[in-house]
């Protein structure tokens, strides 16, 4: 059926990995006929979960979109990733969500997920609802978790349907707002006594936050006159989109009870996209318009080998396949071509998308995820979505010597649908570094380079960019002296080394008088130098912090050149630095560690076994602490795992390049050995 804005909700599903998301979807799906059976995760064969890694891994990797009609409407609902590695994906949903739907389970109740998704559409300033799943497992215990919710989230939290037990098994589920109850099948039963006193518990607590919304339904609930019909649905409504109301459903995906309720429920209180937010742009906010010139919002991306798939969000007027719109960030002209409504893996063919609604274009191969498509002029570019800096680098190396070029195409169309991590090539160590957000992300890139590109990639830690410099002043000639037939070679130089800390660059210095070398030799003296500190003398890391003065040396007038005198620079080189009190440099950064106080003990004795030395605490204002601290790069790199094992995840942090000091002698060893173990292999 043709739908327009006011019958669409695009509903962000989430919650800690393994809390149901991706079945409840399922249920959504086959309750609606979207599908004719169930799929199950351990089968592979989840309408949501269709990627290969997915389905491999047994659980969500990417956001998937999926169709559901109810009552009249459309629900896009937006199954997303549980797991933290794939938090990027949470990002891209919520730009194109109007509330959020965040599943945790009767007897696991709030997880790490939980709290993020709450703290994410908090955030984002988008409603949230809730969903206890799993109310079919022994022990499920739905007013525990609901007060644990309380505790935690705030007294906006309130249940809209709860469960009639017989011990821990639910016989029929109760509509709070409906005043009604049914069993698991459907069929009506009666409310029972201490069910009717939990609805009267529970309305008074909603209509107390209903009468918040407005100041007129403020007096009527000071009068005690009861709201009207219409009332309470608008206030319940404005309840939810202001975040004064947070409801709470519950049901089994797998029995299949408490799915109508939920869906009656967003069809009924969610906003829909004109309700919904306004976009941000540059210079301010774009709000959705179905009046409007044709617009859409490009929030995805799936690339593979055989072409890229662009899932948008129209965002004015009406998107139409015969269209050319423009791309507001490169001004190029796209023809729309062909366009899909999505379902998981299967897309189904479209002429038109109303305002509001979610599509899919196949093959417009310029555009990228965070692009605008309008009629030129008539919409602002909307801004692009924020990822968190990827903080867990690992060098990317091939298994196959010469398909390096392959792994970095490979990765490049992998980073068009995921722009949570980033691809750079290191210019000192030249290693390919892949940064995301921890083991099981980059674990994920390498397999898809494998499956879909078919090129294996192997991680290895990336190398530490050490540097080397001296700490004691040596004076050292460097004779260079060879006879052959013919002209031979002579150059010969005395050359003090210091230790500078005006410039991290060699400084060169000419003190030489009376012409014992010739000035046209003195640069050759310099660029024999400066060949030699891009190695230092302990483990061949580039030298800093050096001072290097000519004072004296000797030529001859026919055989000296300036290969001699470079190459009897070098032989100074290589003998006095030595000699100089050479030692290795480390980077050391800015390290910001964002945590509940509660680990701040273990936070701080970890950083002590890195080297680290803390110098502040603070608190965020958010019921965060941030530990500052500055520390080596080289105990950071297993950071992002640790962290996140410390803290179950709720941990975050940032690291900023700072300056360069000296590594401890006791360090130093392992570093020098490492160094020659890796100049050996190459």
């Amino acid at each position: 059926m043709a739908y327009t804005a006011k019958d669409i909700r695009n509903i962000a599903l989430l919650g800690h990995g393994g809390d149901g998301k991706t079945i409840l979807a399922e249920r959504m799906l086959f309750d609606t006929k979207a599908i004719d059976r169930m799929g199950k995760i351990a089968d592979g064969n989840t309408t949501s979960d269709f990627d290969a890694e997915e389905i491999k891994r047994q659980y969500s990797i990417s956001t998937s979109v999926l169709p559901v009609e109810w009552n009249k409407c459309k629900i896009n609902v937006l199954d997303n990733p549980g797991y933290f590695d794939f938090a990027g994906e949470i990002v891209q949903a919520l730009r194109v969500a109007e509330a959020g739907l965040i599943v945790l389970t009767a007897k696991g109740g709030i997880g790490v997920g939980t709290e993020k998704a709450w703290k994410a559409l908090k955030k984002a300033d988008l409603p949230a609802m809730f969903y206890i799943s799993k109310m079919d497992e022994d022990h499920a215990n739905f007013f525990g978790v609901v007060d644990a919710m309380k505790a935690q989230f705030g007294n906006s939290v309130v249940p809209f349907v709860f469960p009639i037990l017989n011990g821990d098994k639910t016989v029929g589920l109760v509509d709070v707002i409906g005043k009604t109850a049914k069993k698991p099948d459907g069929s009506k039963m009666d409310l029972p006594a201490d069910a009717a006193a939990k609805v009267d518990e529970y309305m008074a607590i909603i209509n107390e936050q209903v009468a918040e919304t407005d100041e007129a339904l403020m007096e009527k609930f000071f009068m005690e006159e009861p709201f009207t019909a219409e009332e309470l649905q608008k206030g319940l409504r404005d309840g939810i989109r202001q975040r004064t109301l947070t409801p709470v459903f519950c049901g089994s995906a797998l029995e299949g009870f408490g799915t109508a309720e939920l869906l009656d429920a967003i069809v009924r209180f969610a906003p829909n996209p004109l309700e919904g937010k306004p976009l941000p742009t540059e210079d301010g906010e774009f709000a959705i318009d179905e009046n409007g010139s044709p617009a859409a919002f490009v929030f995805k991306t799936l690339s593979d080998q055989f072409g890229k798939n662009s899932f948008f969000k129209v965002i004015s007027g009406t998107v139409s396949a015969d269209q050319s719109l423009t791309n507001v960030r490169t001004g190029d002209a796209e023809k729309l071509g062909n366009m899909f409504y999505p379902k998981g893996k299967n897309n189904t063919k479209t002429a038109s998308i109303c305002c509001g609604d979610i599509g899919v274009f196949t093959k417009l191969s310029s555009v990228r995820t965070g692009d605008t498509l309008a009629v030129p002029g008539k919409t602002p570019a909307i801004r692009g979505m924020e990822f968190e800096t990827p903080n867990y680098k690992m060098a990317v190396v091939a298994k196959v010597k010469g398909t390096e070029d392959k792994i970095a195409a490979g990765l490049t169309k992998l980073n068009e649908e995921d722009n949570s991590f980033t691809v750079d090539t290191d210019k000192e160590t030249k290693e390919m570094i892949l940064s995301g957000v921890a083991d099981i992300h980059l674990g994920v890139i390498c397999s898809k380079l494998l499956g879909r590109f078919k090129v294996e990639a192997e991680l290895k830690p990336a190398k530490i960019a050490y540097r080397e410099t001296i700490k004691k002043t040596v004076e050292q000639q460097g004779r260079h002296k060879k006879q052959s037939g013919g002209h031979g070679q002579f150059g010969d130089v005395y050359i003090r080394f210091a230790p500078q800390t005006e410039s991290e660059d060699m400084i060169f210095a000419d003190e030489t008088v009376g012409g014992c070398v010739p000035k046209n030799f003195i640069p050759s003296v310099e660029k024999g130098l400066r060949n030699c500190i891009k190695k230092g003398v302990l483990a061949g890391y580039p030298m800093v912090f050096l001072k290097a003065t000519l004072y004296f040396g000797s030529s001859h007038p026919v055989d000296s050149s300036d290969m001699a005198f470079q190459t009897a620079a070098g032989i100074a080189y290589k003998e006095g630095l030595p000699k100089a009190g050479p030692t290795l440099l480390e980077p050391v950064g800015n390290l910001k560690v964002y945590i509940p106080d509660s680990y701040m003990g273990d936070i701080i004795g970890d950083l002590n076994k890195r080297r680290g030395r803390v110098m502040g605490m603070n608190p965020t204002g958010d019921g965060l602490q941030v530990v500052e601290a500055e520390v080596p790069f080289g105990e950071m790199s297993s950071y992002a795992i640790d962290l996140r094992s410390m803290t179950q995840g709720r941990g975050s942090y940032t690291l900023e390049f700072v300056r360069y000091e000296e590594v401890p002698q006791m360090n130093q060893a392992k570093i020098i050995e490492e160094a020659k173990k890796d100049a050996e292999e190459e």
